[in-house]
């Protein structure tokens, strides 16, 4: 992944004038010791001017995360204000008991995190805090490493843009959101005609390059009966990579929300789902139908997992023949449990079972009907989703400029399709409660990303550090939605 940030961990420790400087510095090393790759600033912050030392001392050292540790009490003033001359995110945790005898050794951190929490407050200073922030040397160590996809995913955002093709579709109005809560975010766009993507299009036809994006794309998809629309896939590509690097501007990062039809089939002459979802296996997510938010969303699931993410529709119901031949009696879920999530052709080859180049039937139907081999809707990238543990998830703009996410954790089962596009049967922990309470109560848009494995711990945390006050999940049976009718 070459469109994600590399995670430079520092670490600091902190001590009360009262207590031994001694005992945070040993508990210090001590999880040095048990993490291993993390900078161990040897400044041991007990006053302002030390604090400002030992952020000075981190950032020369090229650390772009922060962990400070209480080893003892902590001096709750210059402690917190770390996390204002460090600039980046960063993580507070506490030395439990235990090295040593209770005298002259008890550190009193359990009870100096509390003081530490309330002057972050005071002061609105963000910052991270586990869900139990003491531990031992082994434990600290076990909840940096937590830290760190979290981290990558703050830090990508302060260095991405997202560049759009538009306008919307008609009518796709619910992929429609404000861009305030982008620049909120740190976040910067860049919005464009798609008659720019034409025009840059253009530009690069004969480009001597193509020959060799194609023979990449023969490698990965073999030859069919489709594959002739290659070149003009291959000549996309570089368009969006040359576009990409003369338009990042101050930005590391960058992902893309591209405007993909009517229109685009005509005058373009293919589908660019197969494109779309090379980018996305390298870590730079193109969002269907300039789905903004479904792009950010994207984003910060490559940034937390490390891999290729993925954009579906909520699609359809699982037919009853499907869920009776397949489901029932195979895997613990309720019929209403199941969907099937789709999109055209975006979803990277490896992510899929049988990955085989196709075109989109849907858009044949109005723009070619009467040929009996498609052309301008060629282009798909299709086949069913490997089977594995997901996390459907989205972080999205109200029309008020707020932000609200939904998280939840589920699988895609092993259970044949039998349909076309990029498409997976999914099972969701209570998704018909889900399906009501959140997606429709709170007026979600079709889309969402999926993360492949089961990562809502740290977008939970991801989100909540971002100040999103609306963060959904499927809640389990009995535990009700705020407005669930409890007779239903």
């Amino acid at each position: 992944m070459q469109n994600i940030p590399q995670v430079k961990l520092g670490i600091i420790a902190v001590s009360r004038d009262c207590f031994p400087a001694s005992l945070s510095a040993r508990r210090r090393r001590a999880v040095k010791e048990a993490y291993g790759d993390i900078y161990e600033c040897d400044i041991t912050v007990e006053n302002e001017r030390h604090a400002q030392a030992a952020a000075a001392d981190i950032k020369a050292a090229g650390c772009n995360a922060l962990v400070v540790l209480l080893g003892n009490f902590g001096p709750e003033t210059s402690e917190t204000l770390l996390a204002r001359f460090f600039d980046g995110p960063v993580m507070y945790l506490a030395s439990a008991e235990g090295d040593g005898d209770l005298f002259d050794g008890r550190g009193d951190a359990y009870c100096g995190m509390l003081n530490c929490s309330y002057n972050l407050g005071l002061r609105s200073l963000k910052a991270f805090i586990p869900a139990y922030p003491v531990g031992t040397a082994e434990e600290i160590a076990a909840m940096i490493e937590e830290f760190v996809p979290m981290a990558r995913a703050l830090l990508g955002l302060r260095e991405l843009k997202i560049i759009t093709f538009g306008p919307r579709p008609e009518d796709f109005l619910a992929c429609n959101g404000p861009i305030k809560p982008l620049y909120d975010l740190g976040v910067e766009i860049e919005e464009n005609s798609e008659l720019d993507l034409l025009v840059a299009f253009n530009k690069h036809k004969d480009d001597p390059r193509i020959p060799a994006v194609m023979e990449e794309m023969r490698a990965e998809v073999g030859e069919n009966r489709y594959t002739g629309v290659l070149p003009r896939l291959a000549q996309y590509e570089l368009t969006l990579l040359d576009w990409m690097e003369e338009h990042r501007g101050s930005r590391q990062y960058v992902a893309f929300a591209n405007k993909c039809w009517p229109a685009f089939q005509t005058e373009f002459g293919f589908v660019p789902c197969y494109v779309n979802s090379r980018f996305t296996a390298r870590g730079v997510p193109i969002s269907c139908e300039v789905d903004i938010y479904g792009a950010l969303s994207e984003y910060i699931g490559v940034c937390v997992s490390g891999q290729p993410v993925t954009l579906l529709d909520i699609n359809n119901t699982v037919p009853a023949e499907i869920y009776q031949e397949d489901i029932e009696g195979k895997y613990p879920v309720r019929h209403v449990e199941t969907f099937m999530g789709f999109h055209c052709g975006n979803t990277a080859c490896g992510l899929l079972k049988n990955p085989h180049m196709g075109y989109q039937l849907i858009m044949k139907r109005g723009l070619e009907p009467d040929l009996a081999e498609p052309d301008i809707t060629r282009g798909t990238m299709e086949g069913d989703l490997k089977p594995g543990e997901i996390t459907f998830y989205r972080l999205q703009g109200t029309a008020d400029c707020r932000l609200k996410a939904y998280i939840a954790e589920g699988q895609v089962l092993d259970v044949p399709s039998r349909s076309f596009g990029s498409i997976g049967v999914f099972a969701i922990d209570q998704m018909d409660r889900f399906y009501r309470n959140v997606l429709i109560a709170k007026r979600y848009p079709h889309h969402g990303a999926v993360a492949f494995g089961h990562y809502g711990k740290v977008l939970f945390d991801v989100f909540t550090y971002l100040g999103v006050e609306d963060i959904a999940f499927n809640q389990p049976k009995g535990m009700l939605y705020k407005d669930e009718n409890p007779y239903a």
